[in-house]
């Protein structure tokens, strides 16, 4: 079955496509996409994870087409941007 993994940094985001067994996890999409290699330097383990913009636990099992999304921690709450923005 096709799922995607995706990553994002603020000046990098990496989408990768690929073929799973039936059966598998999060946890294991992850590994398989290679997206851990492409960024060493982020501990990928330690963040949220989810599917379709939802939360989700690693062992979550996939269906076809899903999409894993590694969630990064936000740097400032999006209210908080607003109100800095309008000089609230």
């Amino acid at each position: 079955m096709q799922v995607e993994v995706v990553f994002a940094l603020p000046d990098r985001q990496v989408l990768e496509a690929l073929e799973v067994e039936d059966g598998a996890t999060v946890a294991e999409a992850i590994v398989r996409s290679g997206i851990e290699r492409r960024f060493p330097d982020e501990d990928l383990s330690a963040l949220e994870v989810g599917v379709w913009g939802r939360t989700a636990d690693r062992s979550r099992v996939l269906q076809d087409g899903d999409r894993v999304e590694i969630y990064r921690p936000l740097e400032i709450d999006p209210r908080e941007a607003r109100r800095l923005k309008a000089g609230i």
